[in-house]
Parts: C-alpha cells; sequence; structure tokens
C-alpha cells in the first residue's frame, strides 16, 4: 500500500498528513504531486546535517527520519546565551533553504515535544519545561502507537491531563514504558542518546565577521582557537591527548584534522606546529566562517616548572616528546612505538607495541606495574614476522648447535654458540591431546666466523619419524 511518507506545509493545510493512503490523498486533493520516497538518500543528509551542526556543539545526535538532538550544554555562552544560539541555528538553516523547527530545552524529551508540537523557536526555562508541555497534544510525549490509541479512547486532549493521573495508576494502566516516557519529558528520568561523537566538555570556537581563505589566516586562527582552549585546560590543571580542529566552509562542509600528543598537554603554539603540516590539505572553497576545537583524552596533569639549570639535561617533555609527536603525526600512529614484553614465552607472542614515551602497554591499567624483560632469555633486536628455513645444516644430534647452516644462499660456519632453550606451545589454551612434539622447539644463539649473530631453531626431534626436525632462523641480533 502506497502511503504518504512526507508532506509539505501546503498540504498539511489542505488536510493531508504522514502516513496517510496515497488513493485518499488524491482524492481529497486531485491536483496532488507526488515523489517518490528516498528513505536511503534521507537518511544521508540527515548525517551530513548532523556533522554540519557540529559547529554548534560537538555533541550531535540522529533523530531518524527528520531530526537532530544537539547538546549545547557549556557552549551556549559563546553565542552570548541559548536565544542567540538558536537564532544562530535558524538563520543559517533558513539561508540554505531548509524547512525546521527547533526548541530549547532541559531533556531530549521535553525539547522534542516542543520543536514538534509546541511553539517554534521555544526555550524553556531551566527546569520550567512542564508548563510548556502541559498544553501539548499527548502524541508530544513521544508514546508507542497501542498507548496512543487507548489515549484518544479516554478523550484526553492535552499532556497535562496526563501529568494530573497519580504514578501508581498511570503506569497500571498504560504501561512502565508510558511512565518512562513522561519522567524522561519532565527530567525524572535520564535518557541516552547516540551521539556521533562522545561528548566533550573541552570545546572552543571562533567566528568571523568575515570568511577566511589564505593559508596564512588558517595557521593564525588554528594557533588562537587552540589558545582559546589551551587556556581553559591550564586554568583547570588539565591536558589532553588528542586535540581535532574543524574548518566550516560557507558551503556548509566541515574539514576536520587530527593530532595526537604522546604525553597530555596544553601547550597551543606546540599544538598549533602540528597542525601546520596538515593544513596544506584544508580547501577552503568560498571561505572559512567558523573554526572550532576538541579536546579528547583529557587527564589531569600538574604544572611543570621551566628549567633553571642550562647545564641538567633536558626532560622527557622538553626533548623526547616533541619529536616523537611530530614523528607520530607525521607517519601515523601506527608507525611509531616502542616494543614491551607481553606475559608469554612464545617469541611471537611475547612482544606487543606499546605507546612511545608510555610505562606500560597499551589498555594496561594505571596500577599495573609495568612487566622488564627477562634477562636470563635474551632476545634478537630483530624477530622476524615469519622464521625462515635454513637448509645446509650440520649438527651433532640429538641436541648440539649447529657447526653450519646456510641462509639465503649464504652459508655460515658457527664460531660460538649457546642452547638449546626449549620452548613449546601453549598447551593449557588448547586441548592437551592436541599437544605434540612437532611444536617444540630448540632455540640457539649462535655466532658465525665473521661476528654476525643469529638465533636459529629446531622444531620437532631427531628419532620422531612423525615429526623429522627442520631447522629455521628466526632473528638477529645487534
Amino acid at each position: 500500500m502506497r502511503r504518504l511518507s512526507a508532506v509539505s506545509e501546503t498540504a498539511s493545510r489542505l488536510g493531508l498528513s504522514v502516513g496517510q493512503k496515497a488513493t485518499d490523498a488524491m482524492a481529497l486533493v486531485p491536483e496532488l504531486t507526488t515523489a517518490e520516497a528516498e528513505p536511503e538518500a534521507d537518511a544521508t543528509a540527515l548525517t551530513a546535517l548532523g556533522d554540519w551542526c557540529v559547529r554548534f556543539s560537538p555533541a550531535v545526535a540522529i533523530d531518524a527520519p527528520d531530526g537532530l538532538f544537539l547538546d549545547v550544554t557549556g557552549v551556549d555562552h559563546l553565542w552570548g546565551g541559548e536565544a542567540a544560539l538558536l537564532e544562530d541555528i535558524r538563520r543559517r538553516l533558513a539561508a540554505n533553504g531548509l524547512p525546521f523547527r527547533a526548541a530549547i530545552a532541559d531533556t531530549p524529551g521535553a525539547a522534542w515535544a516542543l520543536a514538534h508540537y509546541g511553539e517554534d523557536g521555544a526555550i524553556a526555562p531551566p527546569g520550567g519545561q512542564g508548563p510548556l508541555l502541559a498544553p501539548l497534544r499527548p502524541a508530544a510525549l513521544r508514546f508507542d502507537q497501542e498507548t496512543w490509541a487507548q489515549i484518544e479512547r479516554l478523550g484526553l486532549r492535552q499532556a497535562g491531563q496526563l501529568m494530573a493521573i497519580p504514578r501508581g495508576p498511570f503506569a497500571r494502566r498504560f504501561g512502565r514504558g508510558a511512565l518512562l516516557r513522561l519522567d524522561q519529558a519532565l527530567g525524572r528520568e535520564a535518557e541516552a542518546l547516540e551521539f556521533r561523537r562522545p561528548p566533550t566538555p573541552w570545546f572552543a570556537r571562533l567566528a568571523f565577521a568575515e570568511p577566511i581563505s589564505e593559508p596564512e589566516d588558517l595557521a593564525r586562527v588554528a594557533f588562537d582557537v587552540a589558545a582559546k582552549l589551551c587556556a581553559r585546560l591550564e586554568a583547570e590543571n588539565q591536558g589532553a591527548r588528542r586535540f581535532e580542529i574543524a574548518f566550516h566552509r560557507l558551503d556548509g562542509k566541515t574539514l576536520p584534522l587530527q593530532v595526537g600528543l604522546t604525553l597530555p598537554g596544553r601547550d597551543a603554539r606546540r599544538i598549533a606546529k602540528l597542525f601546520a603540516p596538515k593544513l596544506e590539505t584544508v580547501d577552503p572553497g568560498f571561505g572559512i566562517e567558523v573554526v572550532t576545537i576538541t579536546a579528547e583524552d583529557v587527564e589531569p596533569i600538574s604544572s611543570r616548572q621551566a628549567r633553571l639549570d642550562t647545564a641538567r639535561e633536558a626532560t622527557v617533555e622538553e626533548g623526547l616528546a616533541p619529536l616523537v609527536d611530530r614523528l607520530v603525526n607525521r607517519l601515523g600512529e601506527d608507525r611509531v612505538w616502542r616494543a614491551a614484553p607481553v606475559e608469554s614465552h612464545v617469541p611471537e607472542l611475547a612482544v606487543g607495541r606499546a605507546r612511545p614515551l608510555s610505562k606500560s602497554m597499551d589498555g594496561a591499567k594505571p596500577k599495573d606495574k609495568p612487566r622488564p624483560w627477562d634477562p636470563t632469555a635474551p632476545r634478537p633486536a630483530r624477530l622476524f614476522r615469519r622464521p625462515e628455513p635454513v637448509d645446509m645444516v650440520l649438527a651433532i644430534t640429538p641436541d648440539d648447535p649447529p657447526s653450519q647452516f646456510r641462509w639465503r644462499g649464504q652459508v655460515h660456519r658457527v664460531r660460538r654458540a649457546e642452547g638449546p632453550e626449549r620452548i613449546g606451545e601453549e598447551w593449557w589454551k588448547a586441548a592437551i591431546e592436541d599437544a605434540d612434539t612437532r611444536h617444540v622447539r630448540d632455540y640457539y644463539r649462535v655466532e658465525d666466523a665473521e661476528g654476525a649473530r643469529f638465533w636459529l631453531f629446531r622444531a620437532g626431534l631427531y628419532g620422531d619419524p612423525a615429526a623429522p626436525p627442520q631447522w629455521w632462523l628466526h632473528g638477529v641480533f645487534g
């Protein structure tokens, strides 16, 4: 059955409504013009509009099929109050030819009700959404279809009539789901929203009287907005590991850039320098009208005193950290790391990646002490991703090290050797009956006549016809 999925204001005045049968609509308005609904394109456009609204708030949630929630807590002062913020939103939407209704309230439920059924542009005073919701239709409280039908049969025409019903009788008659919707609208219960990105209070914004487009201007405003946010971080003894700056163009497109710090920081000049190489990728189009910045992974940091003794070596924060930050932001986070020990005796599993200057593995709890390297089991500086086979191995069986082997076409004569170090599979992580001698390795540290050092192992045991021994090279020492 074909139904109307959306109607214009003119069609609504003629008595047409969403969900109405198309045949009934044509009977009421014979000259009705229709177009096929495109829900996927609508969802894409709504998502793009949500990303555009990041200029007003870093916390934007999609309310499909045609709505958005913006958490403006703590950001309205950037516009001079909620009224000025709402007016700016309305002016920009109208300039882009988008029909809309908007409202501000303490709760998402109240804001939804006022935007859909109340006065367009309404702003509920703090804690005062109840009187504004009372004269609205019960549908403003977002009840399900069954509850709405029951309310219609009872002849209740205003939300205030429902608010006057005691909670116990209300829940028994309409169900706990309806009571939850009422409590969410009035602020008695919290409502979870799925934001496009995690909401953060660490947000700063700059708006320009005239659009900017010159590279020098972009670099200057990147520093200015970073300084504005870093001043707040410093005032509260906080630092952040990640910053995202967004350039909002006149055509509504948002151009985000991200940088990360190895250690939490709040130095605006240092952050601006990290953004500087990436500004070349920003296409200002017809101009940038707004720039915003957010800080993530915010944590307390103590104030550090600058060095007074020039003879003293620079600290990590003064010397190594800025270098690591430049490398990470130029090469990528996955390409700058340090090796950290992992609780496993299997060589492939005994090493993990950690942040370059962190004291423990990524994801470890702060209270966990970092595990040191085992000095009794030295490992090669370069461990191959996969062991490489070697041949022409001469060795006195069963446990003596090799006296000669060939690797990558070159023969190496062993001068010194140490081992074996026997390493087996982690049989306790699988069925014990699956463990066999084919998964046992005997490792040797050997040095050839030229002084090169290798880490060899023999897989399998001599004398076992089911698993004849094979030799492999797993790594090389420095």
